[in-house]
């Protein structure tokens, strides 16, 4: 199915980057708590923090809530070194960038956010992004994507989404977008051909 897109919008975790939460269950489990991811994004609340709702300094203070015997800097280090750059897929989003719009649409809080611009330069990636702390919804919120659209300026019919989440392609394809559910970057690329993308 050839289309003539202009405007490729990638998600971050997972796609981007790959996320390691062991280092951060380690320290946590150093103090006596043995606890899940699950459960440590179900005690701080992380969608809140991601919906901008609270900020940095408060999510890594309901951390430290959680043992509160254990050094702040520690358990901050834990939360932001978690992260390791897909380098096929940097590589395919600068490529794409010659030729097509891109721009980046996560669920994110501020503190992962900064440190992954700080890391590994995100924002000078692409053309523009819209991070849901920003937006204050998350995806699969209709409300991001109406967001997006405005802030990108996009055509729905002119438009891919990648991202790894099943429910947030189908929520992009719901407002009309092209939308590629990730698995792999060379499914992706695969699909983003098959769309008439020049990869």
């Amino acid at each position: 199915m050839k289309t003539q897109i202009d405007t490729v919008i990638f998600d971050v975790g997972w796609v981007l980057v790959q996320l390691n939460f062991q280092p951060l269950l380690k320290c946590l489990a150093d103090s006596g708590q043995q606890l899940s991811i699950k459960e440590v994004v179900a005690a701080i609340d992380l969608e809140a923090h991601e919906r901008g709702e609270i900020g940095g300094a408060e999510l890594i203070n309901r951390l430290h809530g959680l043992t509160p015997g254990m050094d702040r800097m520690l358990l901050k280090r834990g939360w932001l070194d978690m992260f390791a750059p897909v380098d096929a897929m940097f590589d395919l989003a600068r490529h794409l960038g010659d030729r097509y719009r891109v721009h980046l649409l996560s669920n994110v809080g501020d503190l992962h956010w900064a440190h992954l611009n700080a890391q590994y330069g995100l924002r000078d990636l692409v053309d523009d992004v819209l991070p849901s702390f920003q937006a204050g919804v998350m995806k699969p919120h209709a409300d991001i994507y109406r967001m997006a659209e405005e802030r990108f300026e996009l055509d729905p019919d002119r438009t891919v989404f990648i991202d790894d989440l099943e429910p947030n392609v189908l929520a992009a394809q719901m407002r009309g977008w092209y939308a590629i559910h990730h698995v792999s970057p060379s499914q992706t690329i695969a699909s983003l051909r098959e769309l008439g993308v020049e990869c």
